[in-house]
């Protein structure tokens, strides 16, 4: 249930606040589980129904100009993707306009990828991380059919359901609808280690390749037990990149040198084999992961030919059909076995 209308929220002085204020009495703060320059997330229990959830709290710093465009966004793009079982369900929105606060009600998922990657990943099977993996790609899939793009796919704004397995995808602060033609987007919007190159450039139109790019380094992480390229600058981390790709050229990427920040004087590194610099991977992983971290975002693969790479050919469909929402679950008969 979403108690405002998401193109409702600018008009507070309109709203119902005592209405407001019981929905909000309804949820009880169990805990602090997460801060940032966003705000405050409390994992909360609903005294109507009992169930856990998170209750993530909206600063409203310009108070004059209502609800900050980040949150807007994130409220807009999640109903836009609702339900889906690999995309973090959002129940309501709750708008205090007299108290300048904004709640988003998120169903409650115990833990990000990233702490579970820490405790797990060197226990991790090949089963585990084919599941894991093409669980992302099908909440991307989602999202990129709905012309959205992620735009900030790392672990920590993965969660799990350790209990189930069941990855969804949450933080879709940075998201953005991309239309035709894909409009010039800000820079800083991706976690260092997760950043595709042409980001990193500063190249002005960049659409879905970023996401794919975001996958398979989570994908390396999870097979390699260690970061894909671990840069401490962004300079650093390009060059990362360039040590394994070799430095580019017009052939290898027409549109480089167009890049602002790609500068002719880079050291030219060599590239670096891919049977050398993967260690781990069987041969349809590394396949898969060599083409979703092409340079060229044009030769990256798309997130509906990677679900049906060989790579997933051993998930069963009775296995998959938990991943596809009620009524759209015969889509998993397209995949694995």
């Amino acid at each position: 249930m979403l108690t405002q209308n998401y193109y409702d929220l600018r008009g507070g002085d309109k709203m119902n606040s005592n209405s407001n204020n019981r929905q909000l009495e309804r949820y009880e703060k169990l805990e602090k589980i997460g801060e940032g320059t966003y705000g405050v997330v409390y994992k909360a229990r609903d005294s109507v129904t009992k169930e856990l959830v998170a209750l993530k709290k909206i600063k409203l710093e310009n108070e004059d100009e209502g609800v900050p465009s980040t949150a807007m966004r994130e409220i807009s793009i999640l109903k836009e993707l609702q339900p889906h079982p690999n995309i973090v369900g959002l129940k309501e929105v709750i708008y205090q306009p007299n108290e300048k606060k904004l709640y988003l009600v998120f169903e409650y998922v115990e833990m990000d990828f990233k702490k579970f990657l820490d405790q797990n990943k060197h226990n991790l099977t090949l089963s585990q991380i084919k599941h894991f993996t093409f669980q992302i790609l099908n909440g991307l899939n989602y999202c990129h059919s709905r012309r959205i793009i992620h735009r900030d796919l790392k672990p920590q704004n993965i969660l799990i359901d350790k209990s189930t397995g069941i990855i969804k995808l949450a933080d879709f602060g940075l998201a953005r609808a991309f239309g035709v033609p894909i409009k010039t987007l800000t820079h800083e919007v991706e976690t260092l280690w997760y950043r595709a190159p042409e980001i990193l450039l500063s190249q002005k139109q960049y659409s879905l390749g970023v996401d794919i790019w975001s996958v398979g380094c989570i994908l390396t992480e999870m097979v390699e037990k260690h970061g894909l390229f671990c840069g401490d600058s962004e300079i650093d981390q390009i060059f990362k990149i360039f040590q394994y790709h070799g430095t580019p050229t017009v052939q290898d990427w027409p549109n480089i040198a167009d890049l602002p920040d790609f500068k002719p004087t880079f050291p030219r590194f060599r590239p670096t084999p891919p049977e050398q610099f993967f260690k781990n991977f069987e041969k349809n992983g590394l396949d898969l992961v060599t083409k979703m971290i092409a340079l060229d975002p044009a030769k990256r693969i798309y997130v509906k030919e990677a679900m049906k790479h060989p790579f997933f050919d051993d998930l069963s469909k009775e296995d998959l059909v938990k991943y596809f929402p009620p009524g759209q679950q015969n889509l998993a008969m397209q995949y694995g076995k």
